[in-house]
């Protein structure tokens, strides 16, 4: 037996917390009835369905994108803009979800999985799993603005932590900056780029953890090894707070 959130999630229909909305919204019925009890318990030989459809779970799959810009990361968007799941459209038959998001007009690396243990671990900012990105920013920050990011920035949700930050080259006016944190808010190393003075121009999102886009183009993905996995794996626990 296993709460109803982790069964939904276990079977790709969305990360545990989102899961966990969908119970409350009462979209989700066990044998029949409605379901609201996050601590309601299923097995696998109950009939779990979500908005009607009866849903399994599948097996464990694990996939690194590199996503290009002009997609979002939701499984579904009511302005019909596309999304990250139709660049996997006949490639993956797995329902999966992508793990935390990239804003729509960033590319680079994005996780997708039907693991909702994993994907809640990696997300969330305890576990500290470090995420680095190019951003192309106006202008050419000096070593104090550089240095306001590593200590962190005030935005309108808090303080972020102490960022990894090193500049790595200039383009025409512009300037290149490699910044590595181990949050995931909303926007928010544009926003910390913005905070300081030099909004950004172009993000690229290049390594997730040791996961690099090594061999990816645009719009393509692979499966992750169960080596890769295993690494994610312990990377979360070891890094439990």
């Amino acid at each position: 037996m296993e709460r109803l959130q982790k069964y939904l999630a276990r079977a790709g229909v969305a990360a545990r917390r989102d899961a966990e909305q969908l119970i409350l919204a009462g979209r989700v019925k066990v044998n029949g009835k409605v379901v609201k009890e996050l601590g309601f318990k299923v097995s696998d030989r109950d009939v779990v369905e979500v908005d009607g459809r009866i849903v399994k779970p599948e097996k464990l799959v694990y996939i690194l994108m590199y996503k290009p810009a002009g997609y979002i990361t939701t499984v579904d968007d009511p302005f019909g803009r596309p999304t990250v799941l139709s660049l996997l459209a006949g490639k993956v038959k797995e329902r999966v979800f992508p793990v935390g998001r990239l804003d729509m007009n960033t590319e680079g690396l994005l996780i997708l999985t039907n693991d909702g243990d994993l994907a809640m671990a990696l997300t969330h900012p305890k576990h500290q799993v470090p995420k680095t990105y190019l951003a192309l920013v106006r202008g050419t920050p000096n070593r104090a603005k550089l240095k306001e990011l590593e200590r962190g920035v005030l935005l309108e949700d808090g303080y972020t932590a102490p960022a990894k930050v090193n500049f790595k080259k200039p383009e025409g006016k512009n300037s290149w900056i490699e910044i590595t944190i181990h949050e995931g808010r909303k926007r928010q190393v544009r926003r910390m780029f913005k905070k300081i003075g030099h909004p950004v121009l172009k993000l690229i999102r290049t390594r997730i953890a040791f996961l690099t886009g090594y061999g990816l183009k645009k719009g393509s993905f692979r499966y992750l090894t169960p080596a890769e996995v295993l690494k994610l794996k312990r990377l979360v626990n070891s890094n439990r707070g």
